[in-house]
């Protein structure tokens, strides 16, 4: 199983995992970076973009080979819609999630153990991703801070105090380079640390799968495209608007060409970033007037979507078919995966619970 984060958190989860900030040292006393080593509005340098662009290309050539087959393994719809609860873990494979005790546990879900319980945060933590080559945490929290922890030592290794208010995004590349949104700017770590001042206040980052695209959502239901390259505003388009129309979850597909979003309207939009237009809805609770949706997830293959919220559905993709819904946790379900080849569905919950379905 290939499943890097869940994230249980109360406020709208982040997306995937960020790399060695500056003054990384795992072996030490954590160290601090503050915003005096953070650079404001400079360029990124020429090496970085260079990188930036040959990484893309790579990326974009290896999505072209995998899109020209089914992969081998790949769940079938059919499989999807008879799954059914394979684990139940209420003490928190590797997966993190935080909550509001102020610590993020980082759980084996193959032997069902607790690995390492990350304490340190002065308020809750909303946000956490794993780092996808090395046994590291990132977490964030309203307490204006961002912590990386070693795994294996549960400790704390490098403190990130950038942040005039509450860290509301956490994301990073395939290639490693991190997203880290506030109140008032977001963060790019290439290294150095180099920041951009917003006029809204940006939530729910997630990266293109060629890394020169960033996704954000904002409180009042504005989804904003960013070129990392040039670190530009380049789109925008309104997934609700009106009171409580904040954007919870951006989650772009495996090709590239669609972006699903999600937001306090309990709606779920897909959009065509080739035409940046909204060419499909989803009501998952239509039903149901006070239906959440707390985050949504594509699977690698771009076959199928999920949604986390009052409940846990899966969707095939094109078609945007319900093929099951899971109603296991007692709790809205704040963060929801899948495992390699979409075999299993895991997903964890303000009931402090991390549930796997499958077959």
């Amino acid at each position: 199983m290939n499943v890097q984060n869940i994230n249980t958190t109360h406020q709208p989860p982040a997306g995937t995992a960020p790399t060695v900030p500056p003054s990384l040292d795992t072996s030490d006393n954590s160290s601090t970076v503050d915003s005096n080593q953070l650079q404001e509005e400079i360029g990124i340098s020429e090496d970085v973009i260079n990188t930036l662009q040959e990484r893309a290309s790579q990326l974009t050539a290896e999505r072209k080979r995998r899109g020209k087959t089914v992969p081998e393994g790949l769940a079938r719809s059919r499989a999807i819609s008879e799954y059914q609860q394979l684990a139940n873990h209420t003490s928190p494979e590797r997966i993190v999630t935080g909550g509001n005790d102020k610590t993020a546990v980082v759980f084996d879900l193959s032997t069902s153990q607790v690995i390492s319980i990350l304490k340190g945060h002065n308020k809750k933590v909303t946000q956490v991703v794993y780092h996808p080559s090395e046994e590291l945490v990132f977490t964030g929290s309203p307490d204006t801070t961002l912590r990386v922890w070693g795994v294996e030592q549960g400790q704390c290794a490098s403190i990130i105090r950038a942040h005039k208010g509450p860290v509301t995004g956490l994301t990073q590349t395939v290639n490693g380079h991190s997203v880290i949104c506030d109140m008032d700017a977001f963060w790019l770590e290439f290294p150095p640390w180099i920041s951009l001042a917003v006029s809204k206040h940006l939530l729910a980052p997630s990266f293109h799968p060629d890394g020169l695209i960033l996704g954000t959502g904002t409180a009042d239901g504005e989804v904003k495209i960013w070129d990392v390259k040039e670190r530009r505003n380049v789109a925008n388009f309104a997934h609700g608007s009106g009171t409580n129309q904040l954007v919870t979850a951006v989650a772009f597909s495996e090709n590239g060409y669609y972006l699903a979003t999600s937001g306090g309207d309990s709606q779920v939009k897909l959009w065509d970033l080739r035409k940046l237009k909204n060419f499909k809805t989803l009501i998952p609770g239509e039903d149901q007037p006070s239906y959440e949706i707390c985050d949504v997830e594509f699977d690698q293959s771009g076959s199928y979507l999920a949604v986390a919220g009052t409940d846990v559905r899966v969707y095939l993709c094109k078609q945007w078919d319900q093929l099951v819904s899971f109603n296991a946790h007692t709790a809205p379900a704040t963060g929801v995966r899948f495992g390699e080849n979409a075999t299993t569905v895991i997903s964890a919950s303000r009931d402090r619970s991390v549930k796997v379905f499958g077959t």
